[in-house]
């Protein structure tokens, strides 16, 4: 995306930051064509370079669709604005999105980037008793990877975060009861392609328990084996094969994400 780290370098920013900007602002717009939103809420969220832990988020105002680089907003771990975005929401950032992020930005040196969603398969699986089930390849190549977190209500209250990134520990994908979906990444092609292997996981098993046939599910040994063999765990590649030909694809529909 080299070229396009030039179309966004019109501020003070680094060139890994620019890049970072334009990589974020494609996984909202990818999210916007998988149908993975909920209006103007939900995040996904990328650290820029530097000690200050500073991060970028989406506009709170702004549709996935119509995201681009220079819209985010940085702030810090406190909330803190440090550089608005551009556009009328440009210094507005939704309070209950930046209590998970922040939380997990601090706590995380290997985490770049945090998706959180709220799709309908994603919650359906979080209200389960029984969570993430070994039915399919896509889920068992998360088995023994997910955390899990009780819900505690609308996720506003700070002292909440101590709690998610203990129950998050050393994992990099989280299911929220009775909430939705979190993953991380050390790129922000890691996480959003580990998030599409999730939210493929929870679609086929909300139609598997929903069809009515009676349900096989493999055994701890096999879930074993296939997590040992996934493609985008800390085992294997980082997802950017994928993630950029989702680029590919967005990019045919609307390049503005880039500016």
């Amino acid at each position: 995306m080299s070229a396009t780290v030039q179309r966004v370098a019109r501020r003070s920013w680094s060139g890994e930051e620019a890049r970072l900007r334009v990589e974020l602002a494609a996984a909202y717009r990818i999210f916007d064509h998988l149908g993975w939103t909920s209006l103007i809420y939900n995040h996904v969220t990328v650290r820029v370079p530097g000690p200050q832990r500073h991060f970028l988020i989406n506009p709170y105002g702004l549709m996935y669709g119509e995201i681009t680089a220079s819209s985010l907003v940085k702030i810090d771990l406190d909330g803190r604005l440090v550089e608005p975005g551009d556009g009328p929401f440009g210094s507005d950032v939704n309070p209950a999105g930046f209590t998970i992020h922040a939380a997990i930005h601090g706590a995380r040196e290997d985490v770049q980037c945090v998706v959180h969603t709220h799709t309908v398969a994603g919650c359906a699986v979080s209200a389960m008793a029984d969570g993430l089930l070994p039915l399919t390849l896509e889920a068992m190549m998360f088995h023994d990877r997910v955390a899990y977190h009780d819900f505690e209500g609308v996720t506003v209250v700070e002292d909440e975060g101590p709690r998610l990134v203990r129950d998050l520990g050393d994992k990099c994908a989280m299911i929220l009861r009775n909430h939705g979906l979190l993953c991380l990444g050390r790129t922000v092609a890691e996480a959003v392609i580990m998030m599409w292997g999730l939210e493929r996981a929870c679609q086929m098993q909300v139609a598997a328990l929903t069809s009515g046939a009676k349900i096989h599910a493999c055994s701890p040994e096999i879930a074993s084996r296939v997590a040992a063999q996934a493609a985008f765990t800390d085992q294997g590649p980082r997802g950017d094969r994928a993630f950029n030909a989702l680029v590919r694809v967005i990019e045919q529909k609307d390049p503005s994400f880039r500016d």
